[in-house]
């Protein structure tokens, strides 16, 4: 019995010094999860509530375009109407003159627009590419950033191709982000909860548990006392 009580007590030490980090973020990560606002990891105080798109009227006519319409959207870029055509073209609905991508003044404009007044921007800069970890992967690029003097360090993130207001990100964010990434071990994507690291750490989890009652089953003088009657 002693002998059965060592080497349930030596899988118990090693399973739980190979998961206690993991276990140890698992419980983090659960906790600033439970104690956060979503409202407020998606940035909703930091955005304007009081912004409407604007009507327009007097627009060129889009038969006099020449181009053959499959999809037709009308959005705003700052005070300036635009056509989004097909998803791809921005064509200026005032003069039919198409545009490759707004300038950089504009992007000012829609970032102004639709976060809070009142912050100062600090950097504007445009992005051409993203990799895995990026606080902005997955959205359309090219893109402008533009950063305010905030002590949360907002980023307002507007695409370049059509002027659409897209993200804003802050430190709260970044924090939730990191910790949802040691939440679910999918240290690419974030969102896998099917990836293969998981799993085993999960069973191994399940494992250590076991043996914890195992090991307590074994050990435990009351219940020798209750299997020996």
């Amino acid at each position: 019995m002693r002998k059965t009580q060592l080497k349930i007590r030596k899988v118990h030490r090693y399973l739980g010094l190979a998961i206690g980090i993991q276990f140890i973020m698992w419980t983090v990560s659960g906790l600033y999860f439970s104690w956060t606002d979503l409202d407020e990891i998606h940035g909703d105080p930091y955005l304007n509530e009081q912004y409407q798109v604007p009507s327009f009227d007097s627009l060129f006519p889009t038969d006099r375009l020449g181009i053959n319409i499959q999809s037709l959207e009308l959005i705003a870029v700052g005070k300036s109407p635009y056509y989004w055509i097909n998803k791809s073209l921005l064509i200026n609905a005032t003069d039919g003159k198409l545009q490759s991508e707004i300038s950089k003044e504009q992007a000012v404009e829609v970032a102004r627009e639709r976060v809070v007044a009142g912050y100062k921007i600090t950097e504007v800069s445009k992005i051409t590419a993203t990799d895995a970890h990026h606080e902005y992967r997955g959205r359309p690029l090219p893109a402008y950033a533009i950063s305010f003097d905030h002590p949360q360090q907002l980023t307002a993130y507007v695409s370049a191709k059509n002027g659409s207001f897209q993200r804003i990100r802050h430190r709260s964010w970044r924090w939730f982000d990191f910790l949802w990434m040691s939440h679910t071990m999918d240290y690419q994507g974030r969102d896998d909860f099917n990836n293969w690291l998981l799993r085993a750490f999960s069973v191994f989890g399940l494992l250590t548990v076991l043996s914890g009652f195992l090991l307590w089953g074994v050990s435990s003088p009351s219940l020798r006392k209750l299997t020996k009657r």
